[in-house]
């Protein structure tokens, strides 16, 4: 009598961890067999018939809950460009990728002139110049997506950001093949600028934009080249001018003296 006592003890623990466990072992939502985990996760937003190019559902979050996503894009020093991902009200969550939606979390992917590229689990990535198309201009998109792999969208729009690359060839990143253009964008916040403070490669000649997002009032310089603009808080600023001096140039904030980038022109 204990032992068939202490046999459906056992049992039923076992059935209470095995629950407990999930599908596969990972936090989601548990669903029956034949169900996939978009409709078993339908609670996590409305679960929408339109699908973006690779067949997954956009999934639209309430209001207040949707995630943000802004991509900023600089050259790298031998090959390729850095991509920096700012995120607000949304973590990278690579462990749980495959399970249910949950709010807030996920990963994103990397479209390169509107084809697939890439998945990216963190929030730095380097785009190597072979896989840029031929010539350019190119628009690099990154977008949002549950751990079911559904697109979170608001407003019926995917959550994503785009840049635009200047003329690149798709070889070293210093070849062009049309008009040299350089944009970099910059976001100063809480004292702080993103991307991190690195170098700016251009060659001389090059047309060089500025794009700087202040959370004060503040003003824009480029110094060695006595270009100025004014920062109002809360907006992008834009600078744009010619390279036409070689040399290490620092790129400030003249009243917080912030210095954002240094502009190396060879």
């Amino acid at each position: 009598m204990n032992r068939a006592r202490a046999a459906r003890r056992t049992a039923a623990l076992a059935a209470v961890l095995l629950l407990a466990a999930g599908c596969g072992g990972r936090p989601t939502t548990h669903h029956k067999p034949g169900t996939s985990h978009e409709e078993a996760t339908a609670g996590a937003g409305r679960l929408l018939t339109e699908k973006d190019a690779a067949g997954h559902r956009h999934r639209e979050l309430p209001p207040g809950q949707e995630p943000s996503v802004r991509l900023t894009a600089r050259p790298d020093s031998e090959d390729g460009w850095n991509l920096h991902l700012t995120l607000g009200r949304f973590r990278l969550t690579p462990d749980s990728t495959g399970s249910g939606a949950v709010p807030g979390r996920g990963h994103a992917r990397l479209l390169v002139d509107g084809k697939e590229t890439a998945r990216l689990y963190g929030t730095w990535h380097h785009l190597p110049a072979t896989a840029l198309p031929g010539p350019g201009p190119h628009r690099l998109t990154v977008r949002l997506h549950a751990d079911d792999h559904t697109v979170w969208v608001r407003d019926g729009r995917p959550v994503q950001s785009s840049h635009t690359l200047g003329e690149e060839t798709g070889g070293k990143s210093g070849e062009k093949s049309g008009p040299p253009a350089r944009t970099v964008e910059l976001t100063v916040a809480d004292g702080r600028v993103t991307p991190p403070v690195g170098r700016t490669e251009v060659k001389k000649g090059d047309r060089v934009t500025l794009k700087v997002r202040s959370d004060r009032d503040d003003t824009l310089h480029v110094h060695g080249y006595d270009e100025a603009k004014k920062l109002t808080a809360g907006e992008t600023a834009t600078l744009t001018f010619t390279a036409d001096r070689t040399g290490l140039f620092e790129v400030e904030t003249h009243g917080t003296h912030l210095v954002l980038t240094q502009l190396l022109v060879r």
